[in-house]
């Protein structure tokens, strides 16, 4: 992340000489001079844009909960989450902006949020005094409007005001260029202790990020409908799974902020390769496609939801049996998850189902008692080598900052949002296999809100078992 306290210098500088500083962050070698003539008429002609105050957004009254803990937790120092600037992707493009997850979990300022901008907790006789600063929009009257490609309004539209956010996110607001740093500070991802405290607060989700979570689900289940009725064009085209990415891009585009990680569209062999983004390959009948993908909601707050798909419409008897030990072990971990349950044990539900299945067909060494043997065994991770489940919420893998104590060791509680996703992986040169069953790779992965009375699966409504599956791809293709 880069240091806030350079964007700040830079912002600073900006102020004092925004021609200068849009010269300094541009090509220089193909800027315009402004003739005479314009710069004596852009400040003129502007219809006057009164500001209405918005009430405070939904997200408000929960982000001030959070705050509050963290200002409990800090007594007396002084706290600095920037939301980070933009990053440079090539020359004077940058890639989309995303502020840091803790800094939009802590002020509600989720797909709306301005690069650079800074929350401060000042420590007070009884908590802290918090302050958003960021930059205050400029009139039309300074060359920022016009000469700055970064943050000029004639470049990249209206930004928003000091007042507006104030009153839209329920937060004393300021400009960017009063904050100083102060000695002895604590500074996101500088700090330990800070950076791991506001990642664990995000292990316990509120009603508001609930809500958001099953938006998400919602908006990704269309996706996963989308594709399924765009099948046959992926199937007609040479980079199929580019076509099926990108019928998922427009829904998650159309109804949400975008996808909350790279959708995973990986047809026939490329579907045991765990991380396949550059989906540039077939999609050929008879095959299967596992597409693992998730919509992230203006708020932030992003699905992740995976289903393997026979692109033929039915599975072979060798896929069904795979896809059928895969939702076994995903019932089983789903069945494991209960309030008080420690969160490791929910993979280890899973792996007993994957080793028993990968025993009986011939595959292991060893027993299957063996394989789940702690010390000795794992002869079947061969075939599922990644972790059933992990946090999920504002980013796909959430509180990644959390202690193990509190996460992989830690106790199933209600509010709780993760994913059970076990697979099963048969590379297309594994000679430890059957040639049968080389090239299929199988996962499954579902939403899962820890209640009190056990485990919802979010993501039930969308289709799991290898029948359901069938049934589905008929009904949209029919």
């Amino acid at each position: 992340m880069t240091d806030w306290r350079d964007e700040h210098r830079r912002a600073r500088h900006d102020r004092r000489n925004p021609v200068e500083a849009s010269a300094e962050n541009s090509t220089t070698n193909r800027k315009q001079p402004f003739p005479q003539g314009f710069l004596d008429t852009i400040s003129t002609g502007w219809a006057e844009r009164p500001e209405t105050l918005p009430a405070p957004r939904a997200q408000a009254a929960y982000a001030a909960v959070r705050r509050a803990a963290v200002s409990a937790a800090f007594p007396g120092r002084r706290l600095v989450l920037p939301a980070g600037a933009l990053k440079q992707r090539s020359n004077d493009t940058d890639y989309v902006f995303r502020a840091h997850s803790a800094f939009a979990h802590l002020t509600g300022w989720a797909s709306d949020a301005e690069p650079d901008s800074v929350l401060v907790f000042a420590p007070t006789d009884d908590g802290h005094d918090v302050t958003l600063y960021f930059r205050e929009r400029a009139d039309r009257t300074t060359t920022e409007f016009y000469a700055d490609a970064t943050i000029g309004e004639f470049w990249i539209g209206p930004r928003p005001s000091l007042a507006g956010v104030a009153a839209d996110l329920d937060i004393a607001t300021a400009h960017l260029h009063e904050l100083e740093p102060v000695d002895g500070e604590l500074v996101l991802d500088e700090d330990e202790a800070l950076t791991r405290f506001v990642s664990e607060l995000r292990l316990i989700k509120d009603e508001f990020e609930i809500a958001e979570m099953r938006r998400a689900v919602e908006i990704t289940a269309k996706g996963f409908d989308d594709i399924i009725r765009e099948l046959p064009s992926a199937v007609a085209h040479a980079r199929g799974e580019r076509v099926v990415e990108g019928v998922f891009h427009r829904r998650a585009r159309e109804d949400g902020n975008g996808e909350g990680y790279d959708t995973i569209a990986a047809s026939g062999p490329h579907a045991c390769y765990l991380h396949w983004t550059r989906n540039d390959g077939t999609v050929v009948p008879g095959d299967l496609i596992l597409v693992d993908a998730g919509v992230e909601a203006d708020s932030l707050y992003t699905a992740d939801i995976t289903r393997t798909l026979p692109v033929s419409g039915t599975f072979t008897e060798v896929q069904r049996r795979v896809y059928e030990t895969v939702r076994e072990a995903a019932d089983a971990a789903f069945a494991a998850a209960q309030v008080g349950v420690r969160f490791r044990d929910v993979h280890g539900a899973a792996m007993k189902v994957i080793a028993q299945r990968t025993a009986e067909w011939g595959l292991l060494p060893v027993s299957a008692d063996e394989a789940i043997d702690a010390d000795k065994g794992g002869q079947h991770r061969r075939y599922m080598v990644h972790g059933t489940s992990h946090h999920l919420g504002i980013d796909v893998h959430d509180c990644a900052q959390a202690r193990r104590e509190m996460y992989y060791d830690g106790i199933l509680t209600p509010g709780m949002v993760f994913t059970i996703e076990p697979g099963l992986y048969f590379q297309i040169d594994d000679l430890t296999v059957p040639a049968e069953l080389r090239g299929i790779g199988v996962r499954i992965e579902d939403d899962i809100l820890m209640t009190e009375d056990g485990p919802v699966n979010l993501s039930a409504d969308i289709p799991r078992t290898a029948d359901e599956v069938e049934a589905w791809i008929a009904r949209l293709q029919g």
